[in-house]
């Protein structure tokens, strides 16, 4: 039901991508479709994709940019350009935000895609910007702090010339080279620091990392992401295998899940593809561990998976940031084994989870076994608890009211 005071206000909300891809644009339409009900009128600003859901907005989104595909050297040239510093997003947006002129922009990630060009033209309209923080890219120009399967705090102090010379972005130094020149752009004009008004940081971790590389405390807000606990089930049959989800990368740990899967004598369901599938299948079958991958799944019939699971595993070997999976694991009545890395932590209390050491096989293991060794109910007890938690301090109406709240401070009453 939309709010009386929630006349005339205008949300700006960009993100590279307008569909469901990941964990950001989770939050993307999720924040956008919770101020819709707050009556809102929410008008997006994306790349254009073949998979975009529909948008009357659309002919505003900038050209599509995809890095996997095959291109002329003149194309490539085009996209590198882009990517540095792309003024035909600068163009659009412009001419949207003349269209619109919109209370507040609120930016997901713009990186590589829209690039942050976008935020001198709201400046200079006058338009409030927020951002929240997803990933390390603001520290790290290869957005990770991850470099050969470890974590790199190399670019610390302003170091980014490390980012060519160990060529981090995908071990190619045409591509790292295209990254440093961006990030030394982007600093030179401040295009985060000074047109930016306040970074959403998701969790402490991040923040306490950002204010360690020299990011002022005052512009950053921490709002944690948020689930609504009432749009999914809690009353699963549970059955006897841990489950891991996401994108099967290095980063994920998902080699030393597996080792530890083995070790346990347990029984684990990876649901997920990527880059590292046909080398883990491979290392299950080395170790004869008892080890299912059922692909790409979403919506039910991942929720289902997780739901009969004795608990989620997130084995992290990254500093991750604040996982959506954590919360919706939660949500399902489920508890949470993860790895005791970034932000994860913070989501992994005591009664509602355990932690592992990062990379540790044998801790993994234990954990399994320790996880495993519990009764049902008293799995099922440690779910609930993390269901009450989140619907108390990561719920809809928690990120709403912080949301509002930093928006009023930028003068959006």
């Amino acid at each position: 039901m939309p709010t009386p005071d929630a006349a005339g206000k205008r949300l700006l909300a960009i993100n590279n991508y307008y569909y469901r891809r990941g964990g950001a644009e989770a939050v993307f339409f999720d924040h956008m479709h919770m101020f819709g009900e707050l009556g809102w009128d929410v008008v997006p600003f994306a790349m254009q994709h073949e998979q975009n859901e529909a948008s009357p907005w659309s002919d505003y989104f900038v050209s599509e940019i995809e890095y996997g595909r095959r291109t002329g050297p003149l194309r490539k040239l085009a996209q590198a350009a882009s990517v540095i510093y792309s003024v035909e997003a600068q163009r659009k947006i412009g001419r949207l935000v003349d269209r619109t002129r919109p209370s507040v922009a609120h930016a997901h990630n713009v990186y590589h895609h829209l690039s942050p060009a976008i935020f001198s033209t709201l400046k200079v309209a006058g338009i409030p910007v927020v951002m929240t923080v997803h990933d390390l890219k603001l520290a790290c120009p290869s957005y990770k702090m991850l470099r050969a399967g470890k974590v790199c705090e190399d670019c610390r102090g302003g170091r980014i010339y490390n980012v060519l010379r160990h060529r981090c972005v995908k071990d190619s130094l045409p591509l790292s080279a295209v990254v440093f020149a961006e990030s030394m752009l982007h600093r030179m004009l401040g295009l985060y620091r000074d047109k930016v008004d306040r970074l959403v940081v998701p969790s402490s971790f991040y923040l306490e990392k950002l204010v360690e590389w020299g990011w002022p405390r005052e512009k950053m807000v921490h709002i944690p992401n948020f689930v609504d606990v009432s749009g999914l089930r809690c009353d699963w049959q549970e059955s006897n295998y841990f489950v891991f989800a996401g994108r099967l990368a290095p980063e994920k740990g998902i080699e030393t899940l597996i080792r530890a899967i083995a070790l346990a004598g347990e029984r684990l369901v990876i649901a997920g593809t990527g880059p590292e599938e046909e080398s883990l299948r491979q290392l299950a079958g080395e170790l004869g561990a008892d080890v299912t991958f059922a692909g790409y799944l979403s919506g039910e019939k991942l929720h289902r998976l997780i739901g009969e699971s004795r608990a989620l595993v997130l084995p992290s070997e990254w500093y991750e940031n604040a996982p959506i999976s954590v919360l919706e694991t939660y949500a399902l009545g489920r508890p949470v084994i993860g790895a005791a890395i970034g932000g994860i932590p913070e989501m992994v209390r005591e009664g509602t989870g355990l932690l592992a050491l990062s990379g540790d096989v044998e801790d993994l293991a234990g954990a399994l076994r320790r996880m495993a060794a519990l009764s049902p109910e008293e799995r099922a007890r440690m779910g609930a608890e993390g269901r009450a938690w989140i619907d108390r301090d990561f719920s809809a109406a928690a990120y709403r009211s912080r949301t509002l709240e930093l928006y009023a401070t930028l003068g959006v009453a």
